[in-house]
C-alpha cells in the first residue's frame, strides 16, 4: 500500500464503511485489508484500496427497500394501513418507509440467547420491568416507527406500554445487524434513538462477532464498552451483568 494524502484512521474508516472499530482491528490483524503501519499499533488506511479489497466480502451491505409516499412523509397512520407482507419487516425512519427481509437463523439464534440473559438479569434487578422483542412497534413520534430486536422497559416506564405498541423511548434498545441493516442500524436508527432519548443502545453483529454498547452522555451516544469473539461484556451501568459473547455465537451443534 503506497502512502498518499488520502489516508484515514481506523475510526474514520469504520464510520465511512458502517462498521465497528473492533471489526476494522480484526481485519487488520487478519491482514484482510491493506494498511500502513506507522508504529506500534498505529495504522492508517486508504479508503479506496480498502473498499477494493473488500469488494467481494460480506462487509458490503445488501440494500433494503426505501419507499417514498408521493413526496409526503409516511406517518404512523399510513403505516397502520399497510398490508402485512410475510417475510418482510417494515419500519418508518424519519417519514421514509423501510422494507427489509425477515431475520436470518443466526440473527434469531443470537437474539433468543441475549433475550434470555437479559430476562434473567432484569428479573433480579428490576422485577417490574419488561423485556420485549421484535416484531413490536415502538413509536417515538408520528414519522418514526421502529422495531428493535430486543428492548427493555424499566419498571418506572410502564406508562409507555400500550395495548399494541410501545409509545415512547425504551431504556435499552438492541439491534442485531443483518446483511441488510448495517448502515440503517449504525447511522439512521442510532440517530433516531439518540434524538428520542433512548438511554442505552447496543449493536450486535453475529457475522463479525462484535458487541458494542452505547449510552447517552450529554445527549450524545458514547461507546461505553465493546467486545468481540470470546470477550466478556461487563457493562458499568448494569452492575452484575456479564455477557459471555461465545455463548451468543455458538451453533447448536457446539
Amino acid at each position: 500500500m503506497t502512502k498518499d494524502n488520502n489516508i484515514t484512521t481506523a475510526r474514520e474508516l469504520a464510520d465511512k464503511l458502517g462498521l465497528s472499530v473492533e471489526t476494522i482491528w480484526k481485519y487488520t490483524r487478519e491482514n484482510k485489508i491493506p494498511y500502513i503501519q506507522l508504529g506500534n499499533r498505529q495504522y492508517r488506511y486508504n479508503l479506496d484500496e480498502v473498499v477494493s479489497s473488500l469488494d467481494n466480502s460480506s462487509v458490503k451491505e445488501k440494500k433494503g427497500k426505501y419507499k417514498a409516499n408521493g413526496g409526503k412523509k409516511f406517518t404512523y397512520q399510513d403505516y397502520l394501513k399497510l398490508p402485512e407482507e410475510p417475510g418482510y419487516q417494515l419500519e418508518i425512519l424519519e417519514g421514509v418507509l423501510v422494507k427489509e427481509p425477515s431475520p436470518t437463523v443466526i440473527h434469531q439464534r443470537v437474539s433468543r440467547r441475549l433475550q434470555r440473559i437479559l430476562e434473567d438479569y432484569f428479573l433480579e434487578t428490576d422485577p417490574d420491568g419488561e423485556i420485549f422483542y421484535a416484531p413490536l412497534d415502538v413509536t417515538f413520534d408520528d414519522i418514526n416507527v421502529v422495531q428493535p430486536d430486543i428492548l427493555y422497559i424499566s419498571g418506572e416506564q410502564k406508562e409507555i406500554i400500550k395495548e399494541k405498541r410501545i409509545d415512547g423511548s425504551p431504556f435499552l434498545a438492541v439491534e442485531i445487524i443483518s446483511p441488510y441493516s448495517v448502515r440503517k442500524d449504525r447511522v439512521r436508527k442510532m440517530n433516531i434513538y439518540q434524538k428520542s432519548g433512548v438511554q442505552h443502545y447496543w449493536i450486535v453483529d453475529p457475522e463479525e462477532k462484535t458487541f458494542e454498547c452505547f449510552a447517552l452522555r450529554d445527549n450524545s451516544y458514547a461507546i461505553i464498552v465493546s467486545g468481540m469473539e470470546e470477550d466478556i461484556i461487563n457493562h458499568p451501568d448494569f452492575k452484575g451483568l456479564n455477557i459471555k459473547l461465545k455463548t451468543l455465537w455458538k451453533s447448536n451443534r457446539q
